[in-house]
């Protein structure tokens, strides 16, 4: 267990209050960036049913842990006394959240790019809060339509550039961490979180259905496993979900629950992941898993 830093919690406590004060749901960060509260079914057998989510009632659950309410986050961070950060859970009402986030680490320019994906896609990166890392990258803060739901990604919108959505978070201002301390940009903390572009939006969701499939289903299912196994890593879970939920629209969710499952395990996402994933899938698109 990591040594207590009581300055660096209570500065990471007084920040996640003011951030939920913002209507940001938060949790408890370690040094090294992850959830300070680790989970309370690691040491459980092979589950039998879906990963809990906090329904047992006990902390550790990553996440789902998030907060605004003010004596629940002190609660988190008094389990957590080694915390010195928090986390800020994206794609919860009433922000619905959706970092962007630039890494400096990349081979080509993260910021050059995402500017040229507005070029091309004609649409204007806009006025909002910017999150600066201790590496020299950036976190840019949109929000998102409360009917949408925007997954995780890295690198699929272009080298660099990572998507921290529904399920994720973002390291909040004024955390430190081994690196040193994310800090506002100058001149955007006082900002809202700015809607995010309609173009941009539609970049970060898997691609549209196809109106009128052209292959019988059997084949549309090979086309669907097919179309996991080829995932690169960061494109895993939203390529795994694309596809489960093109298969219960099409009919065939259930069939290819196994192939899905085999093809999704083949990537390296575990079996747990994988069903979890498919079964997200199957209630988005008004299906029991």
């Amino acid at each position: 267990m990591a040594i207590p830093d009581r300055q660096a919690t209570t500065s990471a406590l007084a920040h996640a209050l003011s951030a939920a004060e913002r209507g940001l749901a938060v949790i408890p960060l370690s040094r090294t960036k992850l959830p300070a509260l680790r989970s309370p079914h690691r040491d459980d057998p092979a589950p039998a049913r879906p990963p809990c989510h906090g329904e047992c009632g006990r902390f550790g659950h990553g996440v789902y842990d998030a907060s605004t309410d003010p004596v629940r986050i002190r609660e988190l961070f008094t389990a957590a006394p080694w915390a010195s950060g928090y986390g800020i859970a994206c794609g919860l009402p009433p922000h619905h959240l959706i970092g962007v986030d630039l890494d400096t680490k990349a081979t080509t320019d993260s910021f050059a790019a995402l500017r040229e994906l507005a070029l091309r896609h004609l649409f204007t990166i806009p006025e909002t809060v910017v999150v600066l890392t201790p590496s020299g990258g950036r976190h840019l803060w949109l929000t998102g339509p409360p009917d949408v739901v925007v997954l995780n990604s890295a690198g699929r919108l272009a080298p660099g550039i990572d998507i921290r959505g529904a399920g994720g978070y973002l390291v909040g201002p004024g955390s430190r961490t081994g690196h040193g301390v994310y800090t506002t940009a100058p001149g955007t903390g006082h900002l809202p979180p700015a809607p995010c572009p309609p173009a941009l939006l539609r970049l970060l969701l898997p691609p549209p259905r196809a109106p009128h499939p052209v292959a019988p289903p059997c084949d549309h299912g090979r086309g669907l496993v097919h179309f996991v196994l080829t995932a690169h890593e960061g494109q895993r879970n939203t390529r795994l979900f694309w596809a489960a939920c093109r298969a219960y629209e099409n009919g065939i969710g259930p069939a290819l629950v196994i192939p899905l499952t085999e093809a999704a395990l083949d990537t390296g996402l575990t079996e747990r992941e994988a069903r979890a994933t498919i079964a997200s899938a199957a209630r988005m698109t008004g299906h029991r898993p």
